[in-house]
């Protein structure tokens, strides 16, 4: 294919355009903010979890601790009862099997009085575990909200960017002739690479020195002679450097 040294050299500046739209595309793909909301997604299970755990001790709790109040109280309305009866009763026989009732009744709300303030400790522990939980999580949800924004504002940045390489690029390509510009395209979705300066002997698009015999050949074409790299598959632009 023969190609004006003009037009091959703007296959650079397409080069360069399509570069920059693979960095930009690679940026995208690969936000800091991402990683750093990726990182905090086990915290937010491990803070989820917690919050099951904490909250169903809690619920354990108050459900306990309503049925010793509830036990509680009717051990004291059998108290009032047998109060009641022991002011009324002449049996000694009746007084002396309601005071000793009474005295198991004394003995055994106690019991539940001591097992309700253990309960109520355990409740407000979980309580106070339960809003250290939370404050966690809405410390959390605040960075989360923080990343969220900055790499919102980071994707609208990069895609502003690649609309104008977008652009530019548009207005590079309408100044190469068509069959020039699909040979270049073609490599390009081939090999990765389009098209690539030579200096001193050196192909650009890989930094790899062309061999001997191959940059003999290079040099020796014509200027308006289109030559593909046999390593990188790239269309070398040549100049009086190469």
């Amino acid at each position: 294919m023969k190609a004006s040294p003009a037009h091959q050299k703007e296959l650079l500046r397409l080069q360069e355009q399509d570069n920059r739209l693979a960095r930009i595309a690679h940026s995208l793909k690969n936000l800091p903010q991402d990683k750093q909301l990726d990182e905090l997604k086990p915290q937010a299970e491990q803070l989820r979890a917690r919050l099951v755990e904490v909250t169903g001790r809690l619920e354990d709790a108050k459900a306990e601790q309503q049925r010793l109040e509830s036990d509680v109280a009717v051990v004291e309305q059998r108290l009032a009862r047998d109060a009641e009866r022991l002011q009324v009763s002449v049996s000694p026989k009746d007084i002396e099997g309601l005071e000793a009732e009474i005295a198991s009744l004394n003995r055994r709300r106690s019991t539940l009085e001591d097992a309700e303030l253990e309960v109520m400790e355990r409740a407000e522990t979980a309580e106070q575990e339960l809003a250290a939980v939370k404050a966690e999580q809405e410390q959390l949800a605040a960075s989360v909200d923080s990343l969220t924004t900055a790499r919102d504002a980071e994707i609208a940045r990069f895609q502003r960017e690649r609309d104008d390489a977008a652009a530019d690029r548009m207005v590079v390509a309408q100044g190469i002739p068509q069959e020039l510009l699909d040979l270049y395209e073609r490599q390009r979705s081939r090999y990765g690479v389009g098209a690539a300066a030579v200096r001193g002997g050196v192909n650009l698009g890989t930094n790899l020195t062309i061999s001997p015999s191959d940059l003999n050949a290079v040099r020796a074409a014509a200027p308006d002679e289109v030559i593909i790299d046999s390593d990188s598959g790239a269309i070398l632009v040549r100049d009086e450097n190469s």
